[in-house]
């Protein structure tokens, strides 16, 4: 069924394959979407006071080390290399691209990677102590992960929509808690069914495996997931995270009263939540139920 749904895709031209899994480029129409969805969780949120950053689709490489992703994910990231050479290497390497040989070697790691993890990029910006009430954030992040795969649920390049938390652990658990509360109703209205699940993250090997059960045993983690296909596990559409204080270690943030600080965030899939609502109404979002449009499109 995942490949069903993915030749659908690409008949209708919504989504237009690019010769490498996982990586596509988008219509007009799927984009429209993207941009209604877009502007509802904004609504959803616009109570929360928050600072609004869009981010690039690269970070400074040192936050790979510093938020510990690195640890957790190396077979997620992607880190990016550039030229640097002179006459006679470029020589070279045009000579090796002539003979179909691997010419990427002769790049340098650059000090940028590619974001895998929207929120990361807002932690450096917080080192110290916080204001009373902590802060809100409301981040658009292109994001990279190294999973490439047919289902068209599991894109390599993809976009979050976030709304983060720092602060004390009474407000992080609170912005997890709402949020949880608020991305089902969200979504709900679309004319999702949706479930909550208790999640983990994808964590690397065999320490990886221990992270995963303790997050799981926390209720750290928890995924509104969307059945995409007849005979698929369902995908998540968003999840809504607390990472106790994770990242207030690893970046120096203090709370008001000089604790560290705890961070919480929720993450809307930008491009999954598209295709759960191409998969529930069809291809053609002209003729889905109007309250469904009326949501997307006021």
């Amino acid at each position: 069924m995942t490949t069903d749904f993915r030749s659908e895709l690409l008949a209708s031209g919504l989504l237009v394959d690019t010769g490498v899994d996982g990586l596509y480029l988008r219509s007009g129409k799927f984009e429209r979407v993207v941009r209604g969805i877009d502007d509802l969780v904004s609504s959803a949120g616009a109570d929360q006071n928050a600072s609004v950053l869009h981010l690039p689709a690269v970070l400074p490489r040192v936050l790979l080390e510093r938020s510990g992703y690195l640890r957790s994910f190396p077979d997620l990231l992607g880190s990016v290399s550039v030229f640097i050479g002179d006459d006679d290497l470029h020589a070279q390497l045009l000579e090796r691209l002539g003979r179909g040989k691997n010419w990427v070697e002769m790049l340098t790691p650059s000090d940028v990677a590619l974001c895998s993890a929207a929120c990361h990029a807002l932690y450096p910006l917080c080192s110290g102590r916080l204001p009373a009430g902590g802060r809100r954030f409301e981040v658009f992040g292109q994001c990279f992960r190294h999973e490439p795969s047919v289902d068209p649920a599991r894109m390599q390049a993809f976009r979050m929509h976030e709304f983060v938390y720092l602060g004390d652990p009474d407000g992080a658990v609170a912005h997890r808690n709402l949020w949880l509360e608020r991305s089902v109703d969200l979504l709900s209205v679309l004319g999702l069914t949706v479930d909550v699940v208790v999640a983990n993250d994808p964590f690397f090997g065999r320490a990886g495996r221990l992270l995963a059960r303790n997050q799981r045993s926390e209720t750290l983690k928890c995924e509104i997931v969307c059945a995409l296909h007849q005979d698929a596990q369902p995908t998540a559409l968003a999840s809504s995270n607390y990472h106790l204080d994770h990242f207030g270690i690893a970046f120096g943030i203090g709370s008001a009263n000089g604790d560290v600080a705890h961070t919480a965030c929720v993450g809307f899939g930008a491009e999954r939540v598209t295709l759960a609502l191409l998969h529930t109404h069809g291809l053609d979002p002209d003729a889905w139920p109007r309250k469904v449009k009326s949501r997307l499109w006021p």
